[in-house]
């Protein structure tokens, strides 16, 4: 099926705000969900699927801006190797906030019970819907040395998160054991209480106390994760940073967080960048500043002098009759852009280092170089020139 335009897909203009494509998109996706459409599922999952991936453009605001100056090729990088991966659409995280009714989601996980739920997916729960699910993300920070930003670097972290235990899977039972049907509420994992008041009926459902809302429970607990289906560990990662990076940037490791409950998934990793100061550099986008002290000498006759750039040194040309706070520029000793090759200049102030004292012979060739004064002959007593 030929791609559609986004705003076309999601019946929004293009001067649409955020909470406008939202609400579309709510209203379609549950139109189209393909478990709400039994006469022909396959057609309505690729109408979802459709709406999930122009979602997944405007909602963003990278790649909105990205898709409204190059269109759907201006997109490809965003969604890395292969376009938009429906198994990893992510954006609806949160579907009752995105589907907009606790109802809602009760009446697709009632179709689960049944065996019917997300039929039209092939029997796998998508990627959105196990979000419920999900694991918790972690954030953590790194430092490293500001020539990473030129060249990149690997780097070692120990990150402590919860995972599954690997004993039970996560179940919690012993043995990873199957589970029992809760006897208090009959595998619903709700109980229902029913009042009187008068000629009133009230009727309450809440959480079953016994199994906490499962509809199940442990008839022996695992001794590893004393049955919470977790256990602390501590993972050793290699975190890669690509040149480019600006101080501050957030790198997102998918599925290094912590672990989920049985059928969900991973939450990520997030991973700040934060690079150590140098004092010789001063860093504005891609270019870099650095101070150069150039001896009177150079700075009159002109030569060379060595000045430290990001990754070791270079050496400058100083012309002839440079003048003090003069400012140079070495193309492309700067920052690259991330996933660019090209890269900015390094602009390198030069103070011309004056003498602090001269002898008598350096003071007569100043004066000669310079044009400057003689010195006064001083008068004696008598009169005579001394």
């Amino acid at each position: 099926m030929a791609k559609r335009d986004y705003y076309e897909v999601l019946g929004v203009p293009r001067t649409a705000t955020p909470e406008e494509i939202k609400t579309a998109y709510r209203r379609l996706a549950r139109e189209y969900h393909p478990d709400l459409n039994k006469t022909n599922p396959k057609a309505a999952e690729e109408k979802f699927k459709e709406l999930s991936e122009a979602y997944e453009v405007l909602a963003d605001e990278t790649k909105r801006r990205h898709y409204d100056a190059g269109g759907f090729s201006g997109v490809e990088g965003d969604f890395g190797p292969g376009g938009f991966n429906w198994q990893n659409f992510t954006r609806a995280g949160d579907i009752e906030d995105l589907l907009g009714s606790s109802d809602f989601l009760q009446q697709l996980f009632a179709q689960a019970a049944g065996g019917g739920f997300f039929s039209g997916f092939g029997g796998a729960t998508p990627r959105w819907a196990r979000a419920q699910l999900r694991g918790r993300d972690v954030e953590v920070s790194i430092r490293v040395p500001l020539r990473a930003a030129v060249t990149g670097t690997q780097t070692a972290i120990d990150v402590p998160r919860s995972e599954t235990c690997p004993d039970c899977h996560g179940n919690g039972a012993k043995d990873g054991t199957a589970l029992e049907t809760c006897p208090e509420c009959h595998g619903t994992g709700q109980i229902r209480r029913t009042s009187r008041s008068g000629y009133t009926q009230m009727i309450s459902i809440g959480e079953c106390p016994r199994c906490h809302g499962t509809g199940q429970r442990i008839k022996e607990r695992c001794p590893t994760c004393k049955g919470t289906g977790r256990i602390r560990e501590v993972r050793h990662l290699e975190v890669s940073v690509p040149p480019g990076v600006e101080d501050g940037a957030v790198l997102r490791l998918a599925g290094q967080g912590e672990g989920s409950p049985p059928g969900g998934d991973p939450g990520d990793l997030f991973v700040q960048v934060v690079f150590e100061p140098d004092p010789r550099f001063h860093r504005d986008g891609r270019h870099a500043y650095t101070e150069a002290t150039v001896p009177l000498s150079t700075a009159l006759l002109g030569g060379e002098v060595t000045v430290p750039t990001i990754t070791g040194e270079a050496t400058l040309k100083i012309p002839a009759g440079t003048q003090p706070e003069r400012q140079f520029r070495l193309r492309g000793e700067g920052f690259p852009r991330l996933r660019g090759s090209d890269r900015g200049d390094l602009i390198v102030t030069a103070h011309v280092q004056l003498p602090e004292s001269l002898n008598g012979r350096q003071k007569e060739l100043m004066r000669e170089a310079l044009g400057g004064p003689a010195p006064k002959a001083r008068t004696g007593f008598f009169g005579h020139r001394t």
